[in-house]
């Protein structure tokens, strides 16, 4: 009995096959195509079960050969796969002719479809046949993730600007939130602002604040005052003597000032004299390099400032750097700056080169760089709180870098946001920029000579900021008193020694302007109060809130003096008589 041979796929054939070879000829390449495009059946699905024995075992080479194929057969295969490709053939015809009477059927009905729909033969448009609410899905997909990708980026670039601006405890989910801020419940945030050149290498004295500036917020009133402090003023340093206030930075760095009530280091101690001096609390602090000035700048695509120098040529500054842009020139009218034109004019104040060229524009030098620093501001204030700039996610990114480099403050995250929020409120023509050389045409500052440096000190003298602490107080209260500011001379008529300079003390408190203190000729009985403001068409005082204040504080004054008694400049004039007491700490002895 002949053993049974079991193929690779497991039929059993009925009997051995005799071994044929290969064609002769090749196979027809519609055959050919149907074996490479599908393996044969083991039987035909419409012919009953295949014979034993019609094992196919097929070997080709490539089919874009020319070589003929290899084929094995058995004997009793031969006959069997010829019927079977034939009738495969036949019903794949077959097939294919329904296939493509199907087809021209379906079209047919398509085409009919579309000639109903659009009312003609002609085929329905693109637009017609589009699948908007496909499309309208994808589209929201696409636009999601791109929402999803760029709020992970933004998040990532807030974390990252905090954690520098903040030394790692700011919390930068903060700027999602709002937090009332210091003094905000009393109407006015005071916030000192600091410039240095840290980040300039070639700079010596990196680190001295050569530019500072007081910004006061009227949270009520949706008002803001710009005040420049002159880096030479003439001040004392707590622990060091008196030096120009642009060292405390340092002396507080090398100190480890601490203080409480103050932030750490330099900027606190600055802090700590400016407050001191100028008799206002300060609430915050920002320490910029100046270089975040051009680049903040550059961010938010330039600022445009009115330049209007006293010279009808404009400003003329030869000390800038060829490489920084230079010189300096800039006519009068609206000028667009970038980055590194605001930053030349922030710096430049008109010093001589010693090369023969002349600067022009820098009438007073550090107090017309202050100005014109003052005027940027409100311009760079205004272009970052516009709507071009507060939309655009670029810009507002490149400013969160220019931030994250060149800014330390002791604001949190939810603060700044909640200042934002104010600053939109204030516009430009709400913005007012002081200094203290040109305080409502009176020069409060006086040239000094502080140890053998060029300095500037108090008109009132050196450490007496008496008058400055009242123009701040005048420009920064709604107090009509204080905003009236009018001139008082206090004269001692009685018998007391020292009673006059005691009043001016206590008026001082009050918020009245004491501009002198004298001797008067004895006036026996009651203080006087002589009014010599210009009177009004009604022939009221012009000053009434001062006036009403005053009689409070004395009362059962007079208002005729005996004798003449000199000041025609003063509002005011008051002759202390016999009668009068020397105030309390509180209050005057008659209130």
């Amino acid at each position: 009995m002949t053993q049974q041979r079991t193929s690779i796929d497991g039929f059993v054939p009925n009997n051995r096959g005799r071994h044929v070879g290969f064609t002769s000829r090749p196979v027809s390449p519609a055959v050919g195509d149907r074996i490479r495009m599908r393996r044969p059946s083991l039987h035909n699905p419409n012919s009953g079960a295949a014979p034993a024995g019609n094992h196919i075992a097929t070997t080709r080479l490539n089919s874009r050969s020319a070589l003929p194929e290899f084929t094995t057969y058995t004997t009793s295969q031969a006959t069997g796969s010829a019927n079977h490709m034939a009738s495969e053939s036949m019903s794949q015809a077959g097939a294919s002719a329904f296939g493509q009477a199907e087809g021209r059927g379906r079209r047919s009905a398509r085409n009919s479809a579309g000639r109903q729909r659009n009312g003609s033969g002609k085929k329905a448009s693109f637009w017609k046949r589009v699948s908007w609410k496909k499309v309208a899905k994808r589209t929201g997909l696409i636009l999601g993730i791109i929402v999803l990708l760029g709020a992970g980026w933004f998040g990532w670039k807030i974390f990252k600007t905090t954690a520098k601006v903040f030394g790692g405890g700011g919390n930068a989910l903060g700027f999602l939130k709002s937090t009332t801020l210091k003094g905000e419940d009393k109407g006015r945030v005071n916030i000192l602002l600091a410039g240095v050149s840290s980040d300039d290498p070639g700079h010596e004295g990196g680190e001295l604040t050569d530019s500072i500036m007081l910004i006061s917020i009227d949270t009520k009133n949706h008002k803001a005052m710009l005040l420049s402090i002159p880096r030479d003023l003439w001040v004392n340093i707590p622990g060091n003597g008196h030096a120009k206030i642009n060292a405390a930075n340092i002396y507080g760095e090398d100190d480890n000032f601490s203080e409480a009530g103050y932030p750490a280091g330099g900027m606190g101690l600055l802090e700590n004299i400016v407050s001191d001096n100028f008799g206002l609390p300060i609430h915050y602090y920002a320490k910029i390099n100046y270089s975040a000035f051009r680049d903040a700048v550059n961010a938010v695509g330039g600022i445009s400032v009115n330049i209007q120098s006293t010279d009808k040529r404009g400003f003329y500054d030869p000390n800038i750097s060829y490489v920084d842009k230079g010189p300096l020139k800039l006519a009068n009218g609206v000028q667009t700056l970038d980055g590194q034109t605001a930053l030349n004019f922030a710096r430049a104040r008109g010093d001589p080169t010693g090369d023969g060229r002349v600067a022009y524009g820098y009438a007073q030098s550090d107090f017309t760089r202050t100005q014109n620093q003052r005027l940027m501001m409100v311009a760079l204030k205004d272009k970052v709180t516009s709507g071009g700039v507060v939309t655009n996610p670029l810009k507002i990114s490149q400013l969160f870098d220019v931030v994250a480099k060149n800014m330390k403050t002791d604001l949190e995250p939810s603060e700044i946001h909640r200042l934002y929020d104010i600053n939109k409120q204030i516009t430009g023509n709400n913005v007012e920029s002081l200094s203290l050389n040109d305080a409502d045409g009176v020069n409060l500052l006086q040239n000094y000579n502080g140890g053998g440096q060029s300095a500037l000190a108090p008109a009132a003298g050196p450490d007496n900021y008496s008058q400055i602490q009242l123009f701040l107080k005048k420009k920064m209260s709604n107090d009509p008193v204080i905003k009236e500011a009018a001139k008082v001379v206090v004269l001692n008529g009685g018998e007391t020694s020292g009673l006059a300079t005691k009043e001016q003390t206590y008026l001082i408190s009050k918020g009245i302007n004491v501009v002198a203190v004298d001797d008067a000729p004895a006036t026996p009985g009651a203080t006087i109060i002589l009014d010599q403001t210009t009177k009004k068409a009604d022939g009221t005082s012009a000053k009434p809130a001062t006036l009403a204040k005053l009689k409070q504080l004395f009362p059962g004054s007079g208002s005729t003096s005996p004798a003449k008694v000199g000041y025609p400049t003063a509002d005011f004039v008051v002759i202390l008589g016999t009668n009068q007491k020397a105030p309390s700490t509180s209050s005057s002895s008659n209130n």
